[in-house]
């Protein structure tokens, strides 16, 4: 199982990845955490990208994303990374942390860090 970044699961619901990431999420279930979903609303809210949680397609692939919840664990987590980003990318590793779930990420900053379990 991977965890998916904002960027990466939007990317993949549009079939839009790159090939190397296309093959990592071939082989793999799909995951996220929670605050993923808030991070996509505001996003569509703030118009920087078109997205649509009811489209029919769309829906078809996010229903089979497990959903890994923001839990005491992974709220304390956040606040112990190597590393100062946005909340929501704060929310994103510290989840991959807790669960153990490798994260798919392009962020520069959240692949430097030596606490993140990273999909290669």
């Amino acid at each position: 199982m991977l965890n998916l970044d904002t960027h990466v699961l939007i990317d993949a619901v549009r079939n839009t990845l790159p090939p190397s990431e296309s093959a990592l999420l071939l082989d793999d279930e799909w995951s996220i955490s929670s605050i993923v979903f808030w991070e996509i609303a505001k996003l569509v809210q703030l118009e920087r990208i078109a997205f649509d949680f009811d489209d029919r397609d769309v829906a078809r692939v996010i229903d089979q994303v497990h959903v890994w919840p923001i839990n005491r664990d992974v709220a304390r987590t956040s606040t112990q990374l190597d590393f100062r980003s946005d909340p929501a990318d704060e929310l994103i590793a510290a989840t991959s942390i807790v669960y153990g779930i490798p994260l798919l990420t392009r962020d520069r900053v959240i692949r430097q860090s030596k606490l993140v379990p990273l999909a290669t």
